[in-house]
């Protein structure tokens, strides 16, 4: 029978390897999974190649290698690359390939820069002893704690494969979560731009044609008339003074909301804005169930996944109220009592928690919330979309009016000097 030389990673995470005897490298893989832990790499040996014995290495410590330049040069990463490289990982390994031949493969496959010098970087660091996991917090900016927390799950539990088909469908899910708020403000967005530049035109080139006639008659004009003339002076002699002003106060925002009182004020006031606080928390309900439930699905522990999705949120208001219910966590309450408390979430979040953790199913039901927030985001980003469009309208036209309404007042005030005996 073929026996085979392997290198496999146990669930303590050193390393293994020895000589295993199966009818074929399948049969191989699947004993490895069972017996040593998650396969690294498997060779056909021949007879007088064997080794007699399992050696046991440490896999804590790490090597200066190459593959520190690799991270150095590959510093950031788009979305829709690290789903590319997780999605091919997870295809490679689920077909039964080792982690050793997968790395080696998309290192040949990657034709981007980025992904190939990754890839490289990866494949070295595995061939030098480190876990993958490890290699991947060479890379902070691409890899969240999250992920690297998941796969060092994966390589424990000797599911890496599926792990990373799960992590898969998230950053999927995550992508499509914020194509579509993205998407459903672009219209919006553009029709705001367009109206602040038909008002401007409509300000410093149509009205100053029609107010130099008036000002050449040297009578008196209504008040609609001179409001609309110092309107216009403003725009057109100060301009400058609204660009430094726009400019001051910008910086002076910036340097506020650096400050931990700044931000946190702030982002507590984005929280509650009508209209975008709503879209804000939708997303965040729909963001943490589901990141929430996924880790959970995966075997990492209530407290750990609190930890790992702390800044989620990207808000310092958001975030202190998540660490004032995880440190409830830690001091035995139930996750659905302590947000309840926070005033963070609605009462249909934590009905919904409560039975799931009521009926031990908490991941299965972080997954339906998730489900269920998204459903409401749409909604709330359709709305949003529906509403902006009239107000802008509504918006154009009180300008227009009133550039109308003082010209018309001035022509009114002519007519009534031209009548006889007047």
């Amino acid at each position: 029978m073929p026996h085979f030389k392997f290198v496999a990673r146990s669930s303590k995470g050193a390393l293994v390897d020895g000589i295993i005897e199966a009818t074929d490298r399948s049969a191989a893989l699947r004993e490895i999974e069972k017996t040593k832990g998650f396969p690294v790499r498997a060779e056909l040996v021949v007879q007088n190649q064997k080794q007699p014995a399992a050696t046991v290495q440490s896999g804590g410590g790490s090597k200066a290698s190459a593959n520190a330049a690799a991270a150095v040069s590959v510093q950031t990463m788009s979305h829709t690359q690290q789903h590319l490289f997780t999605e091919q990982l997870a295809l490679l390994l689920g077909a039964g390939m080792t982690l050793d031949e997968a790395l080696g493969i998309l290192e040949k496959r990657m034709k981007h820069p980025k992904l190939h010098a990754m890839s490289k970087g990866l494949h070295q660091a595995l061939v030098e002893g480190r876990s993958l996991s490890q290699a991947l917090r060479d890379y902070p900016k691409i890899f969240s704690p999250l992920y690297v927390n998941m796969v060092a799950a994966g390589e424990a539990s000797g599911t890496l494969a599926d792990i990373l088909k799960r992590l898969v469908r998230y950053l999927a899910e995550l992508k499509e979560l914020r194509d579509r708020v993205q998407q459903a403000l672009v219209y919006p967005a553009v029709l705001v731009v367009v109206g602040i530049l038909m008002v401007t035109v409509f300000m410093t080139v149509m009205v100053p044609k029609l107010l130099k006639f008036f000002t050449d008659t040297n009578q008196e004009l209504p008040l609609a008339t001179q409001l609309l003339m110092k309107t216009h002076t403003a725009l057109a002699h100060y301009w400058w003074v609204g660009i430094i002003g726009f400019f001051l106060s910008s910086a002076a925002f910036r340097s506020w909301t650096s400050t931990a009182e700044g931000s946190k004020a702030w982002d507590a006031l984005r929280w509650k804005i009508p209209g975008y606080g709503s879209v804000m928390r939708h997303r965040y309900y729909a963001q943490f169930a589901r990141t929430l439930g996924t880790l959970i699905l995966n075997g990492v522990t209530l407290l750990k996944a609190l930890e790992l999705i702390e800044d989620i949120a990207g808000n310092a208001f958001v975030r202190e109220k998540m660490k004032a219910a995880q440190q409830a966590v830690v001091d035995g309450q139930a996750l659905s009592n302590a947000l309840l408390q926070q005033n963070i979430c609605p009462e249909l979040f934590i009905d919904m928690l409560a039975v799931g953790e009521q009926s031990g199913r908490l991941g299965e039901t972080l997954g339906n919330i998730a489900d269920v927030y998204d459903r409401e985001l749409d909604k709330q980003v359709k709305l949003i979309s529906t509403l902006i469009p009239p107000l802008v309208m509504i918006g154009i036209a009180v300008v227009v009016g009133f550039v109308v309404f003082g010209i018309l007042s001035a022509v009114f005030s002519m007519t009534q000097g031209l009548r006889p005996g007047v």
